[in-house]
């Protein structure tokens, strides 16, 4: 599959955001839970996946998970939980918002998919891969996912709904 010169300048726009919010503490909303922070570093990913499809999503996903496979804090020393789940971000916020087929309901659905996805995806995998026990993933799904799901909407429809009024004056 070839990319279209627009794709490629999103995955790299969307790709150079994700790093920044890792790098800075732009990447962290402060919510009043015990995590103290949701993190908005997924949302580019998603947003590719919105605005360019599964490919680009995918593309800013495996970015994101090198990016946080090379700062390696904690389980993300382990290449399966930094980068799997960050690809699928995209491409499943891309086929959820497809599938909805309404661009604010298919933007917000596509949110919450991707967020999902990510603290899910990295949950699942650190349990499975023995870093965390159930109950302590369990623990951090519902006091960081949840937060994270609800910034991660009201963003994602911010964004999505400034971007393609953008380009519809375009």
């Amino acid at each position: 599959m070839k990319l279209t010169v627009r794709e490629v300048t999103i995955a790299g726009i969307l790709s150079a955001v994700s790093v920044v919010l890792g790098l800075t503490p732009l990447g962290f909303i402060p919510v009043p839970t015990p995590a103290g922070s949701a993190t908005i570093m997924h949302l580019p990913v998603i947003i590719g996946g919105i605005m360019s499809g599964p490919v680009v999503g995918g593309l800013v996903g495996l970015i994101f998970g090198l990016f946080s496979f090379i700062r390696g804090v904690s389980f993300f020393v382990d290449p399966v939980i930094a980068i799997i789940p960050r690809i699928l971000i995209g491409i499943l916020a891309a086929y959820s918002y497809k599938l909805v087929n309404h661009q604010l309901i298919g933007s917000g659905v596509a949110a919450v998919v991707g967020t999902l996805t990510n603290t899910g995806g990295v949950l699942i995998l650190a349990t499975l891969r023995g870093y965390l026990t159930i109950e302590a993933a369990l623990g951090v799904a519902v006091g960081h996912g949840i937060p994270e799901v609800i910034v991660g909407v009201v963003i994602t429809l911010i964004i999505v709904k400034v971007l393609q009024t953008t380009e519809v004056s375009n």
